[in-house]
């Protein structure tokens, strides 16, 4: 799997060494000294247009890593933690990196993507600035089931909506999870079936909604971090 970029690459270098098979470098100095000694044996140069080849024309900045393919969560210990996050029908890649990253920063402990068969891991390890490789993740097409095994597993289902809520008034139980759908379509009509409450941000000002992932983080916080 091939990840470019300067943030994504520095994180798994510096982080997942492990899963790093070939450091392709466009740009001379973009490593550390120490970096450099350490992957000098994986390292290979290129000319910046193999470079923007292997990128597909995307913004490389002279660091390409081959790593090992991702390899998603087993669904049986993702459920051990106390604080998933689910996507309902999200394909966007820049979404759910974004979400990726926030869910790690603000102590989810795993991401199940339902709704969808496959996603573009590479991307969303982009996006996410390698947060990927520390959240675990997993793909599951049908969210109905998922959903039901968590609500039999004792967990709270949080539904993210305009309808929902003000999280200002809502006491979040301790096992809980965060459903959020997709950009244009929300929850589907299915999952919101399964939801026990759905939440939303109150607006200072009027407009229609925030970016998915925009709103995944504020309700991220609000529910995991505010009251530490």
């Amino acid at each position: 799997m091939i990840i470019y970029g300067k943030q994504v690459c520095l994180h798994v270098l510096e982080h997942h060494s492990k899963s790093v098979k070939t450091v392709y470098i466009a740009k001379k100095g973009i490593l550390s000294a120490k970096l450099y000694n350490s992957y000098k044996d994986k390292i290979k140069f290129l000319e910046n247009k193999w470079a923007q080849s292997m990128s597909k024309g995307g913004n490389h900045q002279g660091l390409l890593v081959d790593v090992e393919d991702f390899i998603e969560s087993d669904f049986d210990n993702i459920k051990k933690g106390s604080f998933l996050v689910v996507l309902d029908g999200l394909t966007d890649v820049g979404n759910i990196g974004a979400i990726v990253r926030s869910s790690y920063a603000l102590g989810a402990d795993g991401i199940i993507a339902t709704g969808v068969k496959q996603l573009s891991f590479s991307g969303i390890a982009r996006t996410s600035a390698g947060a990927l490789f520390d959240m675990p993740f997993i793909i599951i097409p049908n969210g109905l089931d998922v959903l039901n095994e968590l609500k039999q597993t004792g967990f709270t289902l949080y539904g993210a909506s305009m309808d929902g809520e003000s999280i200002n008034n809502i006491e979040f139980m301790p096992k809980k999870v965060l459903v959020v759908g997709s950009e244009g379509e929300g929850l589907s009509k299915r999952v919101l079936s399964k939801i026990d409450k759905l939440v939303s941000i109150p607006m200072k000002d009027d407009f229609d909604s925030l970016n998915a992932s925009v709103a995944t983080a504020i309700l991220l916080y609000r529910m995991n971090c505010e009251n530490r």
